[in-house]
Parts: structure tokens; C-alpha cells; sequence
């Protein structure tokens, strides 16, 4: 039964989500390894930290699962992996599921799975490959009654990007998000606009299904933090923050920060206070 993993998933309180991402090294990056060279250390810190969940890889799983005790974050596990973040996008380029991956995280007893759906210029064919692994995995995800979220990214251009960097065009957000939802996503994980205050319409055109917002690349904590705000009063249901807490000098002051702007409606300068508090 889907609602139970999604009950694990969304605080009981306030009905949001704050999941951190620590799934950078399933894409073959050195530069998305910046702070969690120790998986194990990096785990314990944001275990300690309590966030409602952790992203991780069917790899690297085992650390959180492994930890003892009922209170700890769940579990959210990245099924697919992507040739497509350097600088320049390969000749070949391929966007691959784990095999079996509804059964491998009931094995691993997950809350959720997640699944990419890349709109990237010049490669339809990893969009292709992408709306191919969503519809297999949507079967599986009802069968084993495992909510499935769908991450719609929108990729700028490589060339004038350098490199993996999100378009935050809500003209191609909406879409893309709407494709998401039409193709069975429980959960929605999805880039912010440009400009957080029009993320209202990415909301609507979610159609009632739970939607995250990603954080993105490193940005200042005062910056993080208005933006939250901003876009949880749009009426998004979470956040999914990865780089913004790993590559953090304090992993489990940012946390305690966002848990409160996100489960106790915390303002930006009340929570930029709690960065650096005391535990």
C-alpha cells in the first residue's frame, strides 16, 4: 500500500518532506563527490541531523539501513543512472534503471523510489529512454505498492551552460511537469523557477501530487533560505536539498534550519539564526 511508505515519508505534522539527496556519486562526477567522500560519516551526520529522508543509491543504502532503531530518516532510492552532467554530452549517452528496482527497494525497505525524466537539447534520445523507464517502472511501483517520484530536470544548453545546469523557464517547467504527472508519479521532485514567486503555476499544474523542489548547486545560506521560504509559500509539499547540505560547512545546522522553515513555518532570518545554534 502506497500511503503507508508515503506516511514514513511526509511529516505526520505538517504534511511536508525534507529529503536530502546523497546519491551524486551514481553519475561518475568527481566534482559531485565534493563532501561526501565518506559515505559513512556523511550518513551519520545527517542520521543525527533528522531530516524526514535520505536519497541515496541501492549502493550506498546500506549505511542508513544498517543503523539501528526506528527513528531515523527513510529511505528514498535512486533507481536510475545518466552519462549527461559533464561539460559536454558524450556521443553516446544513456539514462539506465537498476534491475528490478520496486523489488530491490521493498528488499531494502524503502519509502519511495526516484526516477529521472531529462528534457536536454540535443538529445532526444535520453528523453526517450527516460519516458521508457518511468512507464516500466510505474507497473512495478503499483504492483509492489511503492510510491514512485519522478524528477522532470530541464537541462540549459551545453555549450552556453558549461557543463549540467537547469533552465529555470517555467514555460519549460510546467510542461515537463505535467508530463510527469500524466505518466503516474506519486511524488514530484522538480527544479525552482528563476523566479520563485511564479511557482504557483508549477503547483497547479501538479494537480494535487505531493511536489518537492530541488535545491540545486551551492548557493549562500541567506540566499538558500529566502528562497525556501518563497517557494514553500507557493504551496510546494518539501524540498529535496543535496550540495546546499553535503558540501555545507555545518551539515547539521543548515538542516536544523530548513527542518524548521519547512515543518514549523520558520521565517528565512529565524532560520539563518539556527545555522550556527547550538544543538
Amino acid at each position: 500500500m502506497k500511503l503507508a511508505r508515503l506516511n514514513r515519508l511526509f511529516n505526520a505534522s505538517s504534511g511536508r518532506c525534507f529529503d536530502v539527496a546523497v546519491d551524486h556519486g551514481f553519475f561518475n562526477q568527481a566534482n559531485f563527490l565534493l563532501g561526501i567522500e565518506c559515505m559513512r560519516d556523511v550518513i551519520g551526520t545527517l542520521v543525527d541531523a533528522a531530516p524526514d529522508a535520505i536519497q541515496l543509491t541501492l549502493g550506498q543504502a546500506r549505511h542508513l539501513q544498517s543503523i539501528p532503531g526506528k527513528a531515523k530518516p527513510a529511505l528514498v532510492l535512486r533507481t536510475d543512472t545518466a552519462n549527461v552532467y559533464g561539460t559536454e554530452l558524450p556521443a553516446t549517452r544513456f539514462s539506465t534503471m537498476i534491475d528490478e528496482p520496486m523489488l530491490q527497494a521493498v528488499r531494502l525497505d524503502a519509502a519511495c523510489v526516484c526516477v529521472n525524466l531529462f528534457l536536454i537539447p540535443g538529445a532526444p534520445d535520453v528523453y526517450a529512454k527516460c519516458i521508457e523507464n518511468i512507464t516500466r517502472l510505474k507497473t512495478q511501483s503499483d504492483h509492489y505498492g511503492m510510491p514512485m517520484m519522478v524528477e522532470p530536470l530541464v537541462f540549459k544548453m551545453n555549450d552556453k551552460a558549461g557543463g549540467y545546469a537547469v533552465d529555470g523557464d517555467p514555460e519549460k517547467i510546467v510542461p515537463l511537469v505535467r508530463q510527469a504527472v500524466e505518466l503516474g508519479a506519486d511524488v514530484l521532485k522538480a527544479d525552482p523557477t528563476d523566479d520563485p514567486s511564479v511557482y504557483h503555476r508549477v503547483v497547479q499544474t501538479a494537480g494535487g501530487v505531493p511536489l518537492l523542489v530541488r535545491g540545486g548547486g551551492r548557493v549562500p545560506d541567506a540566499e538558500l533560505l529566502e528562497r525556501t521560504g518563497v517557494l514553500l509559500s507557493q504551496g510546494v509539499q518539501g524540498i529535496v536539498y543535496g550540495r546546499n547540505i553535503i558540501q555545507h560547512p555545518n551539515p547539521a545546522g543548515i538542516t536544523r534550519a530548513l527542518m524548521a522553515m519547512v515543518h514549523s513555518g520558520a521565517s528565512a532570518t529565524e532560520a539563518l539564526a539556527l545555522v550556527h545554534a547550538e544543538a
